[in-house]
């Protein structure tokens, strides 16, 4: 039996289709035939190989993604195969795969925070992804039951669902007076402005430069929706706020730092999300004048990700804007995330 994959071998080529044997699981092992996998903006930087940083400053990630490597980290699909000393899942068992694994022996590891060690494991990153018909799990914990919710949406919820999901658990207790402006409507934007009403009851204030999104935006449930580009937007919306209480940005521009921090009441807060680049000076004074607070939040844990399940199993959510392509197309796909031309989330169907 043999198993597909589409690998970076070179940064910035084409990915290179290659086969060979799927693996046969050791110990704790779970192999799992993938169905969906998401296209996420990161997968972009990854397969270039570096992160722009501003000021032609690049962060190089050629020595954490060595090639060749399978990306691919919003991976759902079918249990196949079980290591000798794997427990809780069984051939045959549809599960989300949570892709944020540590090295399980750090502090951080043992605080529940594997999402942030410093030896990571990461599934598409630091190993092989799910830009294959096939994936290695290392343990069934990190594999979470999806209920009824279709595949496609499931795999959604390993990066982009559960990025939002975190970044917003960082805005903590919003009142009925205390405005939420959720900058960005992309893919991670989207998951975050359809939280937003379930976790907040509120319609959140959306700052998207690309009106072609405004109506997946206002679908997902945004309330009034902000052009940063035009004349004045950032004074109107101070005029009619008074502030708003708290901004995620999803875009993580410098521009889009700029509006979110500009936009803060007196001891408002912004959660930094997006990783699109560029760098941005900060006024130290003002942030102790307005006793702001500015936090970044990283894709998020797994017990957020069990909590996100949750939710989402109940059919709470609206569905994320989805469109499909054969896993042939993981080049193209990433082409056209990189062209700004991906409405909602591109899904790889294996």
């Amino acid at each position: 039996m043999s198993m597909t994959s589409y690998q970076v071998e070179s940064f910035g080529r084409p990915l290179a289709q290659v086969l060979r044997d799927i693996p046969t699981p050791q110990g704790t092992e779970v192999v799992v035939r993938v169905g969906s996998c998401g296209v996420c903006h990161s997968d972009v930087h990854l397969h270039d190989g570096y992160f722009d940083l501003g000021n032609e400053v690049k962060l190089d990630m050629t020595r954490t993604v060595k090639p060749p490597r399978t990306l691919g980290h919003e991976i759902a699909g079918t249990v196949v195969a079980v290591g000798p000393d794997a427990v809780g899942v069984k051939v045959g068992d549809r599960r989300v795969v949570f892709p944020w694994i540590g090295c399980g022996e750090c502090s951080l590891c043992a605080a529940g925070s594997e999402h942030l060690c410093n030896s990571p494991r990461a599934l598409g990153i630091h190993r092989d992804g799910g830009f294959a018909t096939h994936t290695v799990v290392p343990h069934a914990k990190y594999l979470l039951d999806y209920g009824s919710l279709a595949e496609e949406q499931a795999c959604t919820y390993a990066c982009s669902g559960l990025t939002a999901y975190s970044a917003l658990k960082k805005v903590g207790t919003l009142g009925p007076k205390d405005p939420l402006l959720i900058i960005g409507a992309g893919g991670v934007g989207l998951s975050g402005i359809r939280l937003a009403r379930q976790m907040f009851g509120v319609a959140p204030i959306v700052v998207e430069l690309d009106h072609s999104k405004w109506d997946i935006a206002r679908e997902a449930g945004a309330g009034e929706l902000i052009d940063p580009s035009a004349e004045g937007a950032l004074k109107a919306l101070l005029k009619a706020t008074g502030g708003v209480a708290a901004a995620v940005d999803f875009v993580g521009a410098a521009s889009s730092f700029n509006f979110g921090f500009g936009a803060l009441r007196k001891a408002g807060k912004l959660i930094c999300v997006g990783l699109f680049g560029g760098s941005t000076p900060i006024v130290p004074a003002m942030v102790s004048m307005k006793a702001v607070s500015v936090t970044g939040s990283y894709v998020g844990s797994l017990q957020e990700m069990q909590e996100l399940m949750n939710i989402a199993k109940t059919g709470a959510l609206p569905d994320l804007p989805l469109g499909t392509q054969p896993l042939a197309s993981a080049t193209q796909a990433l082409e056209d995330l990189r062209a700004g031309r991906i409405r909602g989330r591109t899904i790889l169907k294996a």
